[in-house]
């Protein structure tokens, strides 16, 4: 593992991609490798794009890595497709849309298996992550699976956030549920040249005016905290930036609060307008990164993600621990019971529990 990763770390894309293997498929080596590849990490600014199936997510991550490589950026790409419930396979299909990008030696596309993980992305994207991080890529994206209001994972795994709707799907009422919403630290609406796509960023911008709302001294809960704003959002300003006098993410009272942008784009490659909004999308992921970067904001971000990490490995690591523990015929056992209704599931994990 040691000559992998030093091969990784001096630009070997095949070392990356063998790299990836062993990490995806959480092999034995898989450990050692990482622990010799994370003092490289933490340089690269990691962005997650996210949404409901048919938003045209793939497209968009597409249009971003090109306009990204214009910059002179390299880019990586991490693409989570759905795994098969039924036969256990998955399509891995997305880079067929990123064609585009074939031959640039300035990017490298990976796609992965959820593998039954829910949430939007794999168990191991976070370490796929930091292996391309090491290898020395600017810009990673990770596009998850078509996610619903509960798969929020992106946002423990991201530095920015994209959430993506689109026009005709039905999403007004979805906007207002909030759920994924919540995450976003920018709204995309792709497919902006359909129709209704001036109702879909109504109602999302109504959704945040309920979550961020403009009234002087009115309190709102905002990511779950209770918080005062007097300050008043331009109804034409595509974003801005609140004075909260309540303490935020442990940040001190009157601190700055972000408030999400909504950006229309079109990402197709048939679209005959030049204004296709990703210019201004790369903008404002730029400006939420400056956002992050003053004061303490990033650290803390990191910390809260690392502290979600520690616990969701801590609570897999002893579940795998605890059922080899437990024989196959007693756990079987238990079930039976249950089944019978001899024995309710609360009192069933204090036995497995005691039983170790």
């Amino acid at each position: 593992m040691t000559d992998l990763a030093t091969d990784l770390l001096n630009g070997s894309r095949r070392a990356l991609a063998r790299a990836l293997t062993v990490i995806e498929n959480e092999r034995s080596e898989a450990p050692a490798l990482l622990t010799a590849l994370y003092p490289h990490t933490g340089r690269a600014w990691v962005i997650g794009v996210t949404g409901a199936p048919g938003t045209g997510k793939s497209s968009l991550v597409n249009a971003m890595a090109a306009a990204y490589r214009k910059t002179g950026k390299t880019v990586a790409i991490v693409a989570v497709d759905p795994t098969s419930p039924f036969t256990g396979g998955a399509i891995l299909g997305d880079r067929i849309r990123m064609r585009d990008l074939s031959g640039d030696a300035g990017v490298f596309i990976r796609s992965m298996a959820t593998r039954g993980s829910l949430g939007g992305l794999a168990r191991t994207t976070r370490d796929a992550v930091r292996a391309l991080d090491a290898a020395g890529f600017d810009i990673i994206l990770i596009e998850t699976v078509g996610a619903g209001q509960s798969e929020v994972d992106i946002a423990r795994a991201a530095q920015t956030t994209l959430v993506v709707e689109a026009p005709g799907l039905g999403d007004d009422v979805q906007a207002i549920k909030a759920g994924i919403l919540e995450i976003a630290d920018v709204l995309v609406v792709n497919k902006a040249d359909r129709p209704g796509a001036d109702n879909t960023v109504r109602a999302l911008r109504a959704m945040l005016e309920l979550g961020h709302p403009t009234n002087s001294g009115r309190m709102v809960n905002h990511h779950g905290q209770m918080m005062q704003t007097p300050a008043q959002m331009d109804e034409k300003a595509e974003f801005a930036t609140a004075q909260f006098t309540a303490s935020h993410h442990g940040e001190e009272a009157g601190a700055e609060v972000w408030l999400p942008p909504v950006i229309r784009t079109i990402a197709t490659r048939d679209a005959k307008t030049e204004n296709d909004g990703i210019g201004d999308l790369l903008a404002q992921i730029e400006a939420h990164r400056l956002y992050l970067s003053d004061g303490e904001r990033l650290r803390q971000r990191e910390h809260d993600r690392i502290d979600i990490e520690l616990r969701d490995r801590l609570a897999h690591t002893l579940m795998k621990n605890l059922l080899n523990e437990v024989s196959s015929e007693y756990y079987e056992s238990v079930i039976s019971q249950i089944q019978a209704r001899t024995l309710d599931p609360h009192s069933a994990v204090r036995a497995i529990l005691s039983a170790r």
